[in-house]
């Protein structure tokens, strides 16, 4: 081990240690959060394990994960996060939705509720504006 002094010795020091890695305070991109909180909710992922393959503390993932959950950090996800849309041909009859009913659309902290007889175009309107405001 190589050793250089800085300065004058005080008191009794002859020998510094520098630790290699990232020490302090770090400042993560949204992206990367997101992708770090992403990993964490996958099935079968332990918070304490992810944060340790990452670099950070198990608090400071949880943290993260919370932010998510309230809509402040983006994560992304692989697959889409819609439910099946079955189209009826024209020729068949199409029930009447029961008066009451809605259909509802929660995404990022948002809820958003339609009458159960709206048009499907609105619906598709509602759903890529939601997407694009991402």
């Amino acid at each position: 081990m190589e050793q250089h002094l800085l300065g004058e010795p005080l008191g009794n020091t002859t020998r510094l240690e520098v630790l290699e890695g990232p020490t302090g305070r770090r400042s993560w991109p949204d992206d990367v959060k997101g992708r770090i909180v992403a990993e964490s909710f996958e099935p079968g992922a332990r918070v304490a394990d992810v944060a340790r393959r990452h670099g950070i503390g198990a608090q400071h993932l949880s943290t993260w994960r919370r932010l998510a959950r309230d809509g402040k950090i983006v994560v992304p996800v692989d697959e889409p996060m819609f439910a099946r849309l079955e189209i009826t041909p024209q020729d068949e009859a199409v029930p009447d939705p029961l008066p009451g009913h809605f259909v509802e659309i929660d995404t990022g902290g948002v809820t958003v509720r339609l009458p159960g007889d709206c048009m499907a175009d609105r619906i598709a309107d509602v759903v890529s504006a939601l997407s694009a405001r991402r």
